[in-house]
């Protein structure tokens, strides 16, 4: 009860003391702190009831205030083992059950009847249970020992396997110190190597703008000397029309005169020694006369060598090209706004289109596929004129005669096969090539077709003979496009071993070679002046080169994706370049612009430019064929 009153809240009552107030001021009055948040909370007339309410409050945050005491900790009693469960406890750990419930039963039975002793019921003996706990110990230890036992093994293996890798990459790793060390002495012996090689390079660049000269001086000396044959000529004409007339002033020429039987050996002095000697040796041979009864010391294709009897002699070069002259106005991609645009499409084909070639006479378009065949076409309008099947693999390249009548083809079953549209079937097959060719070319005389293989050659093919005239090597890989230069007899070859090359189709040999590329070149191709080559290869760089100067113009980057092929507008001013990524590039060569023609589905292979440069025509890996105007 004390500590219930302890506990109980007490409070003031009002009260009246009696007594004379007149005493008041003598009584000291404490001074109580006032605690203004209670004064802001309440304020307005005292009253009881508040200030018990506040009083209880106090009373409640000080028991809250108050230290939580934490609860003692359990305590655990052992308690011994009585003999009953001791048994039960044995017989349960080696499942003897019948004999535990016969335990059980007679035990409960003789407890009940009191005929159990006192002292059997009592605790087991210290020395008994710490037994079974020192077996259980002992159990639970050799368990724990076996399962390091195991774990240790496992260690042991861990740890010679890592032993045996840190020996591997050990002597990895020495081997790859060693191959370091000999990959830097062979680093610093190639640098003394190819520091070497310039004062060599230096000699050689000398004597090769030595040769270049001289390649000048004698291009000049040549053009004098047709210049002094042109007026012997005239000279000689006009001797002999004296002649006819049977008078001379101041008398009468003796001697032979070129038109008699005898040739006319008489050279002139003016000549250069290489036409001196040329000039020599034409007279010795059994060579007819030319049309003014003259010798050409520099028409060298006529020269007579043992030959077959049916080869088609090669037209003389005279090195004058008809285009050099012709007019062309810009291409129509730039002359209109905004470009080609796409205008026609048509399925040409079940397989990708390879190649195609526009007729040199009208508007007619052959395409090649894989799917073996070649077809003709109408354009712009895409209607099928006519069909050729022969070929026993893909169709590779295509290319008109300077007539039209005539088509030539490539494939890849290695043969080359002339067709007549006249007769409306193939007319003649090569196969002397080793494997597949990728591209064929005609001679602007229609008496030559050149062709490029996966062999690393160029055949040059009579069709008079019906014989290879020429074998051109040089290329150390596939050569994968051959063009001839118009009104020419130079070829010009794209290869796989990064370079471009013009050759000598009389002769077979090589005149220039074109180095830059670092990747496969495509294809390469001549504008329609000659004086210019693109090129371009499978990493989409382009290079445009100059044919007199042997040296790079311009560079353009349209990759990543392969350019596989690169074409001319007829005006030269306009490069179209097919790409793997599915579009058509124009190329303006004066500001090197590039703008994309979009619309194929798959890798565009080939493009061909309509002979007035109005239209393009494209041929992709989707079968298609589009018309760009």
């Amino acid at each position: 009860m004390s500590t219930e009153r302890e506990d109980e809240a007490y409070y003031l009552e009002p009260a009246t003391i009696p007594g004379d107030d007149s005493g008041d001021e003598d009584i000291r009055y404490e001074e109580v702190a006032i605690d203004e948040d209670t004064i802001l909370q309440y304020e307005g007339d005292e009253d009881l009831n508040v200030a018990v309410s506040i009083l209880k409050e106090g009373t409640a945050d000080k028991e809250l205030e108050r230290p939580k005491l934490s609860p003692p900790p359990a305590s655990l009693t052992y308690r011994p083992e009585v003999v009953d469960d001791f048994v039960r406890n044995f017989l349960v750990k080696t499942k003897m059950w019948r004999t535990l419930d016969c335990f059980q039963h007679e035990w409960y039975e003789l407890k009940r009847k009191g005929e159990l002793p006192a002292s059997e019921s009592t605790t087991v003996p210290d020395v008994y249970t710490r037994n079974n706990q020192l077996d259980s110990e002992n159990k639970y230890l050799r368990e724990e020992l076996e399962r390091f036992k195991d774990a240790a093994g496992t260690a042991k293996d861990n740890f010679i396997k890592m032993r045996k890798e840190r020996d591997y990459h050990r002597m990895h790793h020495r081997r790859v110190v060693q191959e370091k060390n000999t990959l830097i002495d062979n680093l610093g012996r190639l640098r003394k190597h190819y520091e070497a090689y310039e004062p060599a390079l230096q000699h050689l660049k000398k004597k090769y703008e030595v040769a270049m000269k001289e390649k000048m001086l004698s291009k000049l000396e040549r053009d004098r000397a047709l210049g002094q044959v042109s007026g012997l000529q005239a000279t000689l004409k006009s001797v002999n029309n004296i002649r006819s007339d049977g008078e001379l002033e101041g008398g009468t020429i003796s001697g032979k005169m070129a038109g008699s039987p005898e040739k006319n050996t008489r050279v002139d002095s003016s000549l250069g020694g290489t036409q001196h000697r040329l000039y020599e040796a034409r007279s010795k041979s059994d060579l007819p006369l030319t049309k003014g009864n003259t010798l050409d010391p520099l028409d060298v294709a006529n020269i007579k060598y043992p030959r077959n009897p049916d080869d088609t002699p090669w037209p003389a070069d005279k090195g004058v090209n008809p285009e050099l002259g012709r007019v062309i106005p810009p291409c129509a991609h730039l002359s209109r706004s905004g470009g080609f645009r796409l205008t026609h499409t048509f399925q040409a084909h079940d397989l990708a289109v390879s190649s195609m070639a526009m007729s040199p006479k009208k508007d007619l378009l052959v395409t090649t596929s894989d799917d073996r065949k070649w077809k003709m076409w109408q354009v712009p309008t895409g209607e099928i004129m006519m069909t050729g099947e022969g070929h026993t693999d893909w169709v590779s390249g295509c290319d008109f005669s300077v007539d039209g009548e005539f088509l030539a083809t490539s494939s890849g079953d290695s043969t080359v096969k002339i067709w007549s549209f006249d007769q409306g079937k193939c007319i003649q097959t090569f196969a002397e090539h080793q494997h597949a060719v990728w591209s064929v070319s005609y001679h602007h005389s229609g008496h030559f077709v050149a062709s490029s293989s996966v062999d690393r050659t160029v055949k040059v093919w009579d069709l008079g003979s019906q014989r290879c005239r020429q074998t051109l090597r040089g290329h150390t890989d596939s050569v994968n496009s051959v063009q001839f230069l118009k009104y020419s007899n130079t070829l010009c070859t794209a290869s796989a071993d990064k370079t471009v090359s013009l050759y000598d189709a009389r002769n077979g040999l090589a005149a220039q070679t074109f180095f830059g590329h670092i990747h496969s070149v495509n294809q390469a191709q001549f504008n329609s002046r000659g004086d210019t080559i693109v090129s371009c290869d499978s990493y989409g760089i382009v290079k445009l080169w100059d044919v007199r100067t042997v040296t790079p113009i311009k560079t353009v980057d349209v990759g990543p994706f392969p350019v596989n092929a690169a074409v001319f507008d007829p005006a030269g001013t306009v490069v179209a370049l097919t790409s793997n990524d599915g579009s058509v590039k124009m190329l303006d060569i004066a500001s090197e612009k590039v703008t994309s023609l979009t619309g194929h589905e798959d890798a565009v292979q080939t493009c061909a430019f309509s002979s007035d440069g109005d239209f393009l025509v494209s041929g992709a890996s989707d079968c298609t064929v589009r018309i760009w105007s």
